[in-house]
């Protein structure tokens, strides 16, 4: 089987199939999701979700929310550039929703992280291992098989696609009612958890495959398996938007707090580019005397590059990856050169940023947050009618299903609730349960 374009490209609205009405402006569906997303409090949330480095102090780092907004920036170049490549390539695609890549790729960029919760990737491992190794194992003959792996595999990408599509109460049907397109542009890892693996990664959870499923197959998405599918190759854009941004940006971060040097920054950054191009970049630093200007102009030009490089790549491997045959982020099919460059990057990221003693503190206090409020929310889901239960009962948002009969449905509600908090939030909650922190009267 392979892939459609006209048929991958779809503006109609989970929840909203049957409904036909006439715009009263000019925006079009999937720039329409674009502004449900950035209008949404989970959106806002990203604010004070941390990224990598702990939030901002004197120096201002990036956290999920300027990540996110970087990332669609860069997506929608990604998609704008790819879409102008596949109507030279396809003009027989003149008049389809092709010309809309941009928006739906730009769309998805700001929704990607919107389900991760507090304390960047080790709020995710927090909750993994919470029921991996933690006292959560106390759960596991509670629930099915596939549950349990949902728990311990606990993925952030999977929750967001929760996030945009369950209903919770209150919610309209179809979550966000977000275009198909669009949905399907954010599972990065399309395929349940049992296909999850050491690398821990999975795009959606049980409770939501069934949704998944109708997108996938109203769109035509490759089937591989039972509860596995190839992805939407607008994943690919999404993906490699997030690449460049995640990589180049926490290496300005990364500078500006003296993490790394001038001369580091620059040489892994100027390893881009040949020798011509190099001098002419160089040209311009005897023009900017700020030392953190010259490193921004450079970061530009980097992602400048590395957008270019990746249009040229998912363009090169149309066929494949419509196929649902493509075996591998668009990152690492750029030209050998700029890959070696960006993989420097990476390495240069592992050594001096993500093992910092900031980043790691700031994963030591996510964990133990993280845990704690899992352990009093489930045990007090799981026993409600206990006195203290019944008073943190209280502090969760009517939305979350607690009281289910389903033991699976009442975890999950737990851990939409406590994903669904900033870092301030759950750290404030915490002073609050322990008596650190009392109310003034």
């Amino acid at each position: 089987m392979i892939m459609d374009w006209e048929r991958l490209i779809s503006n109609k609205r989970l929840g909203q199939e049957e409904l036909h009405y006439k715009r009263k402006d000019d925006r079009t569906e999937f720039k329409r999701d674009y502004d449900r997303l950035i209008f949404s409090a989970p959106f806002r949330r990203l604010q004070n979700k941390t990224q990598v480095f702990p939030l901002p102090g004197s120096v201002f780092v990036h956290n999920r929310l300027t990540h996110s907004l970087e990332v669609a920036s860069v997506g929608r170049s990604l998609g704008d550039d790819v879409a102008r490549r596949l109507l030279r390539l396809h003009p027989e695609l003149a008049g389809t929703h092709i010309s809309e890549i941009g928006d739906i790729v730009s769309a998805a960029c700001l929704a990607h992280d919107m389900g991760n919760p507090p304390f960047g990737h080790s709020g995710e491992k927090a909750i993994a291992t919470f029921f991996s190794e933690g006292d959560g194992l106390k759960y596991k003959e509670m629930v099915t098989d596939g549950q349990w792996q949902d728990l311990t595999h606990y993925e952030g990408n999977a929750n967001a696609f929760r996030l945009l599509t369950h209903q919770f109460a209150g919610r309209r049907k179809g979550g966000f009612v977000m275009t198909y397109s669009t949905l399907a542009s954010i599972v990065k890892y399309p395929f349940r958890s049992s296909f999850a693996g050491d690398k821990q990664k999975f795009g959606f959870f049980l409770s939501e495959e069934d949704t998944y499923r109708k997108i996938a197959d109203e769109l035509g998405i490759v089937k591989l398996a039972d509860g596995r599918y190839a992805r939407h190759p607008l994943v690919y854009l999404v993906e490699a938007a997030d690449d460049i941004c995640y990589e180049i940006m926490d290496i300005e971060d990364a500078h500006k707090l003296k993490l790394l040097s001038t001369e580091e920054t620059k040489e892994a950054m100027l390893a881009f580019f040949d020798e011509e191009r190099r001098e002419r970049i160089c040209e311009v630093f005897t023009e900017v005397e700020d030392i953190n200007e010259q490193i921004v102009y450079l970061r530009s030009c980097v992602i400048g590059k590395l957008e270019h490089e990746c249009v040229e790549a998912f363009v090169n491997n149309e066929q494949q990856i419509l196929n649902g045959e493509f075996g591998g982020p668009l990152i690492k099919s750029i030209s050998p050169r700029v890959y070696e460059a960006y993989r420097n990057c990476m390495s240069l990221s592992v050594r001096k940023i993500y093992q910092s003693k900031d980043v790691v503190d700031i994963e030591l206090a996510g964990y133990k947050i993280i845990s704690t409020l899992i352990d009093l929310f489930a045990t007090t889901a799981m026993y409600p009618e206990k006195a203290y239960s019944k008073l943190l009962l209280r502090r969760v948002s009517s939305q979350y299903d607690v009281h289910s009969e389903d033991v699976y449905t009442r975890i999950m509600a737990v851990l939409d609730f406590v994903s669904g908090m900033t870092d301030v939030f759950a750290l404030d909650l915490i002073r609050k349960i322990n008596g650190e922190s009392i109310p003034m009267l």
